[in-house]
């Protein structure tokens, strides 16, 4: 059980990745830029991968009246995230302490896991919410109105996960460091809770044994 409460303690710690690194990416690419124009979404914000790519981003949904990208005090996500993660972190780390201890058990261990499971699909889905509305919700006065074949107006919602094609842009959308970080971190968890497992069931077996033998 000890080897899998220090699992337990160090799993939670590789979320503080996303305070250092982007949780996403999202790259646009066109024959008119030979480097691609790209954001990387952290919990406290969204910046760009070079120095003016947001303003360029910015310059071209202008045209077609998209809605400029949000500054961190314009999105409620961007104040409360870092403060989930903060408590999933030192919530993870108690829980390892107390099963280093002997406090508490394997189950604990894949409570944490299950619940931050639960956050993390809250979180995307609050994000692909956001990318619907920021695609979607277009000024109708834009310079540009490109529509559907069947004249509905067209929408320019990123792929939540993978690759599509936005008139000439492909748009790429990836997890980036911090969202790897979180799923290694994440990962160890639920060995941890299987090491705990393996270690009761021994202890369980264990204690069989000596009390037939007695």
């Amino acid at each position: 059980m000890k080897k899998a409460s220090l699992l337990m303690i160090i799993g939670p710690l590789f979320l503080l990745g996303l305070f250092a690194f982007p949780l996403w990416n999202i790259m646009l690419g066109a024959p008119q830029y030979p480097e691609p124009l790209g954001m990387n979404i952290h919990i406290t914000g969204i910046q760009g991968v070079s120095e003016f790519d947001l303003q360029n981003i910015d310059g071209l949904n202008h045209y077609i009246g998209m809605k400029t990208i949000p500054k961190p005090g314009e999105m409620w996500e961007f104040n409360i995230f870092p403060m989930v993660i903060i408590g999933m972190v030192g919530l993870g780390v108690l829980i390892g302490l107390l099963g280093f201890f002997g406090k508490v058990g394997y189950r604990w261990f894949l409570g944490w896991f299950l619940l931050m499971s639960i956050l993390g699909i809250l979180g995307m889905y609050d994000f692909n919410v956001w990318l619907t509305d920021y695609g979607s919700n277009l000024d109708p006065h834009a310079i540009i109105k490109v529509v559907n074949e069947d004249g509905t107006p067209m929408t320019y919602k990123p792929p939540l996960f993978g690759n599509q094609k936005m008139l000439n842009f492909d748009v790429t959308s990836l997890p980036s460091t911090g969202g790897y970080m979180m799923f290694v971190g994440m990962t160890l968890t639920v060995v941890a809770s299987y090491l705990g497992w393996k270690s009761k069931k021994s202890e369980e077996k264990q204690g069989s044994k000596e009390a037939v033998a007695a």
